[in-house]
């Protein structure tokens, strides 16, 4: 037990998410007693038993539910009757198992603190990310423009970098307010475990960045999980307007995350207005 929560807290730390499924419990003879538990991890691997065989299969499935939906549920088994004939099961006993969700908060981490990023900052608290906004000028990164941030860094973009805690729940929100700045951190987030990277721009500013990252080494292959231009394709034109599709993305993402999403260029998933008017924030 000591193991398991063990388990529990390094993926906790390392940003991942999980879920816990524990007999609550059981009548007439089954493979496992009340209080036995089984992480189960969002890649489907497992970490303890809660008995094994195809009852075992179907917890991982409703684990994977809870994760997707973060919310606990109550599942109900019976392996007396047509799920145990099924399952080639023959314990012949019920079992109530309750999952429960071991989800990180997510935090953004918006790179420029200009019009977008002001309205960036306040959905995206109001959405339940940790924010943290980072700019390399003092009087746009302070905590009375951005109160409802979690942190506010001033300072070049260079130096925050090894300061910043990404992992797999991260979101990287690309909004400075020029080229170089944006292609400086772009740089950086394709090297991160960033759930989400996204990048303002037109789709011109988009396949300039791209090329001169390739020119320094940097495989086009890395760049395909990024959303560029930013923003889910809602038309969006005031900075308000692109604040919404942007954090709507984010959590799209977050909620769906095996939607495959399209190569940059192809089928970009901002569209022109989240990105054309505002190439630079």
């Amino acid at each position: 037990m000591v193991d398991l929560y063990e388990e529990i807290l390094k993926i906790k730390t390392e940003g991942g998410s999980a879920a816990v499924a524990t007999i609550i419990g059981t009548e007439g003879s089954t493979p496992r007693e009340t209080g036995a538990k089984m992480v189960v991890r969002e890649d489907r691997t497992i970490f303890g038993t809660i008995g094994g065989g195809c009852l075992e299969e179907r917890v991982i499935e409703d684990a994977i539910k809870v994760i997707r939906e973060e919310k606990p549920r109550i599942f109900h088994h019976d392996l007396t009757g047509t799920e145990a004939a099924g399952s080639g099961m023959i314990c012949g006993g019920v079992l109530d198992i309750y999952i429960e969700p071991i989800i990180p908060t997510p935090a953004v981490f918006i790179f420029g603190g200009g019009h977008i990023s002001l309205f960036v900052s306040k959905i995206s608290a109001m959405a339940g990310f940790q924010v943290a906004v980072i700019d390399d000028r003092a009087e746009f990164a302070s905590m009375e423009r951005f109160p409802e941030a979690e942190q506010v860094i001033a300072e070049k973009f260079s130096l925050v970098f090894p300061q910043l805690k990404v992992d797999r729940s991260s979101y990287l929100v690309i909004v400075t307010r020029g080229h170089a700045g944006d292609q400086e951190v772009l740089e950086w987030a394709i090297t991160t475990e960033a759930r989400y990277i996204g990048m303002i721009g037109s789709r011109q500013k988009i396949r300039t960045l791209y090329r001169n990252l390739e020119k320094k080494g940097i495989a086009r292959e890395r760049l395909q999980r990024v959303f560029a231009p930013i923003g889910l394709e809602i038309g969006a034109l005031t900075p308000e307007e692109i604040a919404v599709a942007i954090v709507g993305q984010m959590i799209r993402v977050r909620r769906e995350p095996l939607i495959p999403r399209q190569a940059p260029g192809d089928a970009p998933t901002g569209g022109p207005a989240n990105g054309k008017k505002f190439d630079s924030c």
